[in-house]
């Protein structure tokens, strides 16, 4: 009991943990607050303080990334143009979900500004902006992890001189953790769609509950791949 607190503490001690946890909350929240308003109808008081919670939450988050510009600034010239990258579509599409990401931030504080009344414009063009950068980057993401799942697929029993041979338990983590970022991405590309307007694909037509489900399914992805040292992404 104690080393699970122990652990608990120390996710939330971190950023992204922290992160992870408030987001996974806040999609929950708005996945159960929906399926009671849905069945129970809006005069609900507990859906609608769940839906109000999750609110709160995601306006935490979108504040807290304000902060989050020179990370990904640091990440982006680290990577630079992935000249490391053995792989040439690999190479690009990861430049290019990069270029979109660093984009993202800046696109997302004008319209909080805006919101907040910081900034005398309005905010809707960028949140519109800042949510087809974001679906941008989640489909480049598929892309990437569809890209490697093949690689893996074929370089299974096969090495190259520069590259170790790697044991079948090696290349079946590395497939899983792929297969899972394509489930998480897809998941958050279903809700950036439904935040893009109205005519667009099913742009607003995601129930409240469906949204929640989506966020939270990528958000225990999320947290799942932080316990086993994964990577996966996620706004």
């Amino acid at each position: 009991m104690a080393e699970a607190v122990s652990t608990v503490v120390s996710v939330l001690e971190s950023y992204r943990g922290r992160d992870r946890m408030i987001r996974t909350l806040c999609y929950s929240c708005q996945l159960i607050g929906g399926v009671i308003t849905q069945k129970h109808g809006e005069k609900q008081q507990c859906g609608q303080s769940l839906l109000l919670v999750a609110s709160q939450l995601s306006h935490c988050r979108t504040v807290l990334r304000l902060f989050d510009d020179l990370s990904m600034l640091a990440y982006s010239l680290q990577y630079g143009l992935g000249k490391k990258e053995k792989d040439c579509l690999i190479r690009w599409i990861s430049v290019l979900g990069n270029i979109c990401d660093q984009l993202y931030y800046p696109c997302e504080h004008m319209a909080w500004a805006a919101d907040a009344g910081v900034i005398r414009i309005k905010s809707d063009k960028w949140w519109i902006a800042s949510t087809a950068l974001w679906g941008l980057s989640l489909t480049v993401g598929i892309i990437r992890s569809l890209r490697t799942l093949i690689k893996l697929q074929r370089s299974k029993g096969k090495h190259s001189e520069d590259d170790p041979p790697k044991s079948r338990g090696e290349i079946k983590f590395q497939m899983r953790s792929e297969l899972l970022c394509i489930i998480s991405c897809l998941s958050d590309l279903v809700n950036a769609i439904h935040w893009l307007p109205p005519g667009f694909l099913w742009g607003g037509r995601s129930p409240t509950w469906l949204v929640g489900l989506m966020g939270t399914i990528s958000s225990a992805i999320g947290i799942y791949q932080t316990a086993v040292g994964g990577s996966s992404a996620g706004v």
